[in-house]
């Protein structure tokens, strides 16, 4: 069922996706070579909770995890470890935080160092497939012309999206209705968009092809041609007039 906020709760959700957006900003800033995943996630757990909030990933369906942190051909779910970052790999961090029961959910892709020019062009595509994206996150559209946009602006460039994953509705449960498709489905338009709603939009995108592949940890997801991917989400609240990106703090 998808629920529309009240003023109340989308001010818990408004603190909630503060912690998100500037936990990603530490991460952000905290990147270079030889930090470990472990290091990060710790940083970003000690940070959220100096916040007032709890890490809404961490036991999440037994995730071990306060960030879920993917490496290179890592698409999503990548658990935290003790691998040691270099130079040129690039890292997707997927972050949560809950404030009064309520979650902000937010995720973006960051260069280790210097990367190649293929790599940085993969994550600013998948930014942009977003902000094309929420341009139909209004009063009256649907949850497939969001879902087309997305898959237009990164399928143009040459790259594929995800089918087994996708964006959602959120509130006080991480993960509600709607589902938000990263690729336009026919005969699948989804509903109407109404103001109130918040809905956590995130285009996953591979350099490659777009079938892809769950590892040993059963968690974590992998390109299946071991090319990059690339992903970028934000909490966003619907009004009557442009959407709101809850957890963009720059």
């Amino acid at each position: 069922m998808v629920t529309i906020k009240s003023k109340t709760e989308i001010e818990y959700m408004r603190e909630a996706c503060r912690v998100t957006g500037e936990t990603l900003k530490l991460l952000g800033s905290m990147l270079e070579p030889g930090i470990t995943p472990l290091d990060l996630d710790k940083a970003a757990e000690k940070f959220i909770r100096s916040q007032g909030c709890t890490p809404s990933f961490k036991g999440y369906g037994g995730f071990p995890g306060s960030v879920c942190i993917s490496l290179n051909d890592e698409v999503i779910h990548g658990i935290p470890d003790k691998r040691v970052l270099k130079e040129g790999d690039i890292v997707s961090f997927d972050v949560g935080a809950c404030y009064k029961g309520y979650n902000g959910d937010a995720a973006r892709t960051f260069g280790v160092g210097e990367i190649s020019e293929e790599a940085q062009r993969l994550i600013d595509v998948t930014k942009a497939s977003f902000f094309e994206g929420i341009k139909f996150a209004k009063d009256g559209y649907r949850i497939s012309d969001i879902s087309a946009e997305i898959q237009r602006v990164a399928e143009e460039a040459g790259y594929s999206v995800l089918r087994e994953y996708c964006g959602h509705g959120i509130g006080r449960e991480l993960h509600e209705d709607p589902e938000i498709p990263n690729y336009f489905e026919a005969g699948r338009r989804g509903i109407r968009i109404r103001p109130g709603m918040c809905l956590a939009i995130e285009p996953m995108v591979n350099m490659g092809a777009k079938e892809v592949f769950v590892g040993d940890n059963d968690w974590t997801v992998y390109t299946q041609d071991g090319k990059l991917a690339a992903h970028y989400e934000n909490t966003v609240l619907v009004t009557n007039g442009e959407p709101q990106c809850l957890t963009l703090v720059d």
